[in-house]
């Protein structure tokens, strides 16, 4: 009987759990039809699946060490998640209103969020704004500092909204839901367009792109660019969605965002194509030498600004949320290090702080080192 019973609640959790995730909205929505086709066409679609330009290890290679990672991400180590309240700046939806045509601003909202100003259009890139990166509250840890720079409902009229991937990090349904009447175009890699028009985006509204692909947005050029990486938000859609990194190029200005990707040889590629970038948004965070191949350590990173050819770097992707197991201050301490070594720009705004992409000077503090 206990046996039977032991096999009973397996089953109904088993049950429970494929509900969960087919009705759930959060976990998105697959691609079909015409979007589907159009998948096919890549060169970098195999199977159903996506695949990377080099040879890629997705996670731990051996599923015996899945037991001590989950023991080691439960359990609390110093230092994991600030023990005090990180600073936010707060910004006004009237100055964002006010940003002269003439000047490209960025306002960090922390992890790999931004707002960017450029040519007079308003951009929000990967805008994670909830407070858990995770369809399940309870399966993660809540962003360090609650508060946002300014809330969602808050932000003037949006022009655009560009996503890297679908994880949930990056691409979050309550952000998306609350963001897509005041948005008027979603730029997106192939396939995550599926996940918006699930979220009630118009198909009008949504741009996918290939890697090399570009668009138009007024006078800015938006292309997607390869990354290191895979996607996935629930059970059996792994990389059933492609990865990206972007160059957004403004009348005057030229910006590299990475995305979430391990090193590779595209950023050099992506750095003699698009290159030199007055500032590149370059991951920074959440890595672990068990999953080296789709996040770059610290030292990589600060290579990144030399193989992109960019002027500055910003280390993005830490900062909000505790996703892999290095101490919390970790990313910054050894990019800025190395970048130091190599002699490349490293600037380091605070969460909310808006800076003026080439003004007079970036953000240099160490705002990170508790007064």
């Amino acid at each position: 009987m206990i046996a039977i019973s032991i096999i009973s609640l397996v089953v109904l959790l088993i049950i429970g759990v494929l509900l969960f995730t087919n009705i759930s909205p959060e976990f998105g929505s697959g691609a079909k039809g015409e979007r589907l086709e159009r998948m096919k066409l890549s060169p970098y679609y195999a199977k159903g699946k996506f695949i990377n330009s080099v040879p890629t290890a997705q996670g731990l290679k051996d599923w015996k060490d899945i037991p001590g990672v989950l023991y080691k991400f439960i359990k609390k180590e110093p230092n994991q998640m600030p023990d005090w309240e990180i600073p936010v700046n707060k910004i006004d939806s009237l100055n964002i209103t006010k940003t002269p045509d003439t000047l490209t601003q960025l306002t960090w909202f922390g992890h790999s969020a931004f707002l960017l100003e450029m040519d007079g259009k308003k951009i929000l890139i990967d805008p994670m704004l909830g407070d858990v990166p995770s369809p399940v509250s309870i399966m993660a840890n809540k962003r360090f500092n609650p508060n946002l720079p300014i809330a969602i409902e808050k932000l003037p009229k949006i022009d655009a909204i560009i996503i890297s991937h679908d994880h949930y990090d990056h691409l979050d349904y309550g952000s998306i839901t609350a963001l897509k009447d005041k948005t008027d175009h979603f730029y997106v890699p192939l396939g995550v367009g599926a996940h918006l028009e699930g979220w009630g985006v118009p198909a009008s509204n949504i741009t996918e792109l290939a890697w090399w692909e570009d668009a138009k947005l007024a006078h800015i050029a938006l292309t997607a660019t390869p990354a290191r990486h895979f996607s996935g938000r629930g059970l059996g859609d792994a990389n059933s969605t492609l990865w990206a990194s972007w160059v957004i190029k403004g009348k005057k200005d030229n910006i590299f965002f990475s995305g979430d990707s391990g090193y590779f040889d595209g950023f050099k590629e992506i750095g003699d194509r698009f290159g030199p970038f007055d500032i590149a948004m370059v991951e920074c965070g959440q890595y672990n030498d068990m999953w080296a191949d789709i996040h770059m350590m610290p030292e990589e990173s600060a290579q990144v600004g030399l193989d992109v050819r960019a002027k500055t770097i910003m280390p993005i992707h830490w900062g909000a949320f505790k996703l892999s197991l290095h101490t919390w201050t970790d990313p910054v301490e050894r990019i800025t290090k190395k970048a130091k070594e190599l002699g490349v720009n490293v600037t380091t705004p605070e969460i909310g702080a808006t800076f003026t992409v080439n003004g007079e000077s970036y953000p240099e503090g160490e705002w990170w080192v508790r007064k």
